[in-house]
């Protein structure tokens, strides 16, 4: 797979970036790099949430959903970013990655109030 996807705002630290390539990983079900379509230096891995994290439901608020025009929770893709070192590879729970699957629209959410880690040990399931 090989989408083309535009955040609504720029992700933190990566701005004025708007505008990314999400590609499948080969031999990695779930794992993508999302790749900058305007400077290819940039790059990060992500997972998708529903394959690794099937009990990570994060709440996002009507107004994001809305700007999204997600109308079912179908049209929802909802990524986390990896960040793979030494000691394993953790993920950022606090801030997913929420795409409409259509239209290839998305944005980077920054929970408020919820309980997630930015630094969530990913372990392997059985």
């Amino acid at each position: 797979m090989s989408a083309a996807l535009t955040f609504l705002t720029p992700p933190p630290g990566l701005e004025p970036l708007l505008d990314f390539t999400l590609d499948d990983i080969a031999g990695a079900a779930g794992v993508y790099s999302l790749q900058s379509a305007a400077d290819d230096r940039i790059r990060l891995f992500v997972l998708d949430a529903g394959v690794f994290l099937p009990e990570y439901s994060p709440e996002i608020s009507d107004v994001q959903g809305s700007a999204l025009d997600l109308t079912t929770g179908e049209d929802a893709m909802v990524l986390v970013v990896a960040n793979p070192g030494g000691d394993g590879t953790t993920v950022n729970l606090l801030a997913p990655i929420v795409v409409n699957s259509t239209t290839g629209r998305c944005v980077q959410v920054i929970l408020d109030d919820q309980a997630w880690s930015m630094h969530e040990r990913l372990t392997p399931q059985h």
